[in-house]
């Protein structure tokens, strides 16, 4: 005998009385132990939400308002304001040596490169007659001389005018001044050099022919020699003749000198005025027409020197940097002296600031943050 079949008969007989019959009563159970589910999982879902309420309050709360931030302790110090310029290098003295008259170069040429000191004969043209026509010139005035007195004498005595002696004096100063043309003109013949230099080009070629305004050579002055820059007309005002000056050649070398001249006219084209520096160069090692960098220090004024990144700007587009005071992050508007390649050098903060270097685009005015110090750049 099978009792499955008999068993499932019996549950299927319970159910359906349990729905005809006693309907009510089963609905009433199951509503009541629904309930009671529903309300438990509300319960632990409110209390699950107040502990990750609580938990995220407390995280804010801890967290609120502070930001890490990098920053250096820094100590002013003197910083010179300078203005840099790139300029050439100038002989102070440039002259070509003419002839004043004219005749056949009776001496050795000097070779260009040949140093020459003032007074040093460069080219002597031949005399020709010049000393006949000196000799000539004072023979007459000796005459003339000797005639004035004649007259003169005779004039006292009634037996001449005094036109005479007016037409000998006359005569005299004719004489006299002949006499001092042909002395020029000897003293012409010998050209010199008026001050030490060295020759740019060879002097006239011995029996070279020259004439009045014909070349006998060039020389030039190094000793001292000129700095000369262009400096715009924004920095002009912040130089002075009497400055110190320092220089780098292209080669490297460091020079330094003061600044003799500041023009007062801008050069019509680029608006900039011109500025020269003189410099000693007694061993001649400065050449002419040399590339320089020229700095001329303007001022001294106390400054701090920080990374270019801890720069920043406010929101009304002020530059300034982030400083620290009792952990309270605040902006202060600087001024730039300088730029270099390390660093930048800035005014306007007290002898001894903490400088924000990292994280100062994340805080304002007046926030918390949490400071961590490094050695500052100086």
């Amino acid at each position: 005998m099978r009792l499955a079949p008999i068993i499932t008969a019996l549950v299927a007989s319970a159910v359906l009385y349990g729905l005809v019959i006693e309907r009510e009563r089963l609905f009433s159970l199951v509503g009541r132990e629904l309930t009671g589910q529903v309300s438990a999982m509300s319960t632990a879902s409110g209390d699950a939400e107040q502990k990750g309420e609580a938990t995220d309050k407390a995280s804010t709360d801890s967290a609120e308002g502070l930001v890490r931030v990098l920053a250096i302790r820094s100590v002013a110090r003197n910083v010179d304001d300078s203005v840099v310029l790139s300029g050439r290098t100038e002989a102070t003295r440039v002259v070509d040596l003419r002839s004043e008259t004219s005749g056949p170069v009776m001496s050795e040429p000097l070779k260009k490169g040949a140093f020459v000191e003032r007074g040093q004969t460069i080219c002597e043209i031949d005399a020709g007659a010049r000393e006949s026509a000196l000799a000539e010139a004072e023979a007459r005035m000796v005459e003339a001389q000797a005639n004035l007195t004649i007259s003169t004498k005779l004039v006292k005595e009634g037996f001449a005018s005094e036109t005479k002696v007016v037409a000998d004096r006359a005569a005299l100063k004719t004489s006299e001044a002949a006499v001092e043309r042909a002395s020029l003109e000897l003293k012409r013949l010998r050209i010199a050099a008026p001050f030490d230099g060295l020759l740019e080009s060879d002097a006239a070629e011995i029996g070279s022919l020259l004439q009045p305004g014909s070349l006998c050579a060039r020389i030039v002055q190094l000793n001292p020699i000129r700095l000369v820059g262009f400096v715009s007309e924004s920095k002009v005002d912040h130089v002075k003749v009497g400055y110190d000056a320092t220089a780098k050649l292209i080669n490297g070398q460091s020079v330094s000198g003061k600044v003799s001249y500041v023009s007062r006219s801008a050069d019509s084209a680029t608006r900039t005025f011109r500025l020269e520096v003189e410099v000693q160069n007694e061993d001649l090692f400065i050449r002419d027409g040399n590339t320089v960098e020229i700095s001329i220090v303007t001022k001294s004024e106390r400054g701090h020197f920080i990374p270019q990144s801890a720069l920043t700007l406010n929101d009304e587009g002020q530059l300034g940097v982030r400083t620290v005071a009792n952990d309270r992050a605040n902006f202060s508007p600087v001024r730039v002296i300088r730029d270099t390649v390390d660093g930048v050098w800035i005014a306007g903060l007290p002898d001894r600031t903490d400088i924000i270097v990292a994280g100062q685009e994340f805080v304002k005015k007046g926030s918390h943050v949490l400071v961590t110090y490094k050695s500052t750049v100086q």
